[in-house]
């Protein structure tokens, strides 16, 4: 290990990980779609954490950022900034039409919390928040609360009240033992059961496509029931776009595939190409026209950072001049035609599924579908074969985000085909390792 790796190792913690076993790659310089590690070219087969969109490099967003940092460093949120009114009508141009509102922050796990502020006072005295068992919405107390996979285990009983959990459309994993379409999509409709039982609901939170939890798309009118769920019971409805946002799914948001307009949607990562950290969180007119006469009890330093601000219409810029929507229709069907490919060939592949250039390969090790690793080996600590899998490849110079029975396959958005086909073949060779250990 280098002197960086060992400083870095020695003295800051590297997340949600057993420490000992945790030796993090020096990485010199990153270009495109790839990084440069201890040596190596490195294709980034997942935009890192699915937050690089534009990959590495952009050399317009890079000099936005840095005219601000000439023009103006540090302002309070107080005031008002012309990069803060640019940034605003940049958003207006992508967002849902009935989201007219912004709250900058500088992370997900932020926008997240800030949308649970706001809908328990626009909903007040109803405090309640519905959320799914497998989700990530974020790390700090709030956000934690709402998350359901194993990360929020570490936090209770200290997470915040008031959070209800609900199942998700899993459909490889019904957790109602169902089968979609003759399902008649019990899982949504479960949550109209669970609302009105409940009483105090002010806002249901789902990630359009689930995240870090495997990529889990929902059927075609989930989405559509859920907001008439919701409306119908005068309960908001969050979208968390952290991940699927910015061009993520062939749309500049994920509920736009459906047609849905949420209440309040929250995004970050793709929002500066992640070259700073922003988050974001989006109200309807009716939300903010709320706060006009009442105190908006929220806020904090760097609130409406106008470093942070200043990337994200050089983003939307970008995106609107390299066709990148357009592009990630066309690549990303591409890619989860080379996916299924791999489906056919590895009996380890027990399911692929995406949109856009966002899938997940789900890796099981007999014909019941039973996974390589759980979340209870993720809380444990211990490493599955899967983990073992992306360690392999990420020495093949591939790498690839992962839980513990799947692989997060989310390139930038600006891969081409050759890049595509260029991480497939050296999935197609690594997998072997699984089909060795599939037990039939």
């Amino acid at each position: 290990m280098d002197e960086v790796s060992q400083v870095v190792k020695e003295h800051t913690f590297g997340t949600w990980r057993v420490q000992r076993t945790w030796n993090p790659m020096n990485v010199e310089k990153a270009e495109g779609v790839y990084f440069y590690a201890n040596g190596k070219k490195i294709l980034d087969f997942s935009s890192q954490l699915v937050n690089v969109n534009l990959g590495y490099g952009n050399r317009e967003v890079i000099r936005s950022i840095k005219e601000q940092l000439d023009r103006l460093q540090y302002i309070s949120p107080a005031f008002a900034t012309e990069v803060r009114a640019r940034a605003a009508k940049a958003l207006l141009e992508v967002m849902p039409k009935n989201l007219t509102k912004f709250f900058f922050s500088t992370s997900g796990t932020e926008a997240n919390e800030s949308a649970i502020k706001i809908a328990r006072f626009y909903k007040f005295p109803a405090y309640k928040i519905v959320s799914r068992y497998r989700s990530y919405h974020g790390s700090t107390l709030g956000s934690l609360a709402l998350t359901g996979d194993y990360r929020r285990w570490f936090a209770e009983p200290n997470v915040g009240p008031g959070v209800v959990k609900i199942p998700e459309p899993y459909c490889y994993r019904c957790p109602f033992g169902l089968k979609y379409p003759e399902c008649n999509l019990a899982c949504v409709n479960y949550v109209d059961y669970v609302i009105k039982n409940e009483g105090n609901v002010a806002a249901v939170i789902v990630e359009p496509i689930t995240g870090t939890n495997g990529v889990v798309v929902p059927p075609k009118e989930y989405m559509p029931a859920l907001r008439k769920i919701t409306k119908e019971n005068g309960v908001l409805l969050i979208a968390d776009e952290v991940m699927t946002g910015w061009g993520r799914v062939g749309e500049w948001f994920a509920v736009n595939l459906w047609g849905v307009e949420p209440d309040i949607l929250t995004t970050a990562k793709g929002a500066s190409a992640s070259y700073v950290p922003s988050g974001i969180t989006a109200v309807s007119k009716e939300i903010g026209e709320f706060f006009e006469d009442r105190v908006f009890a929220h806020g904090h330093t760097f609130e409406a950072h106008p470093v942070s601000l200043a990337a994200i219409p050089a983003v939307v810029e970008e995106y609107k001049r390299m066709n990148l929507l357009a592009h990630v229709k066309a690549v990303g069907s591409y890619l989860g035609e080379r996916l299924k490919e791999l489906k056919e060939k590895h009996r380890s592949i027990g399911d692929v599924r995406g949109v856009g250039l966002f899938w997940a390969i789900e890796f099981v090790k007999d014909s019941r579908k039973t996974p390589f690793g759980t979340y209870e080996d993720k809380y444990a600590g211990r490493a599955t074969e899967v983990d073992v899998l992306a360690s392999k490849l990420l020495n093949e110079g591939l790498y690839v985000f992962n839980g513990p029975s799947w692989f997060v396959i989310a390139p930038p958005l600006i891969i081409s085909k050759e890049e595509i086909d260029e991480g497939v073949e050296k999935l197609d060779k690594a997998i072997s390792y699984l089909d060795e250990k599939f037990t039939g």
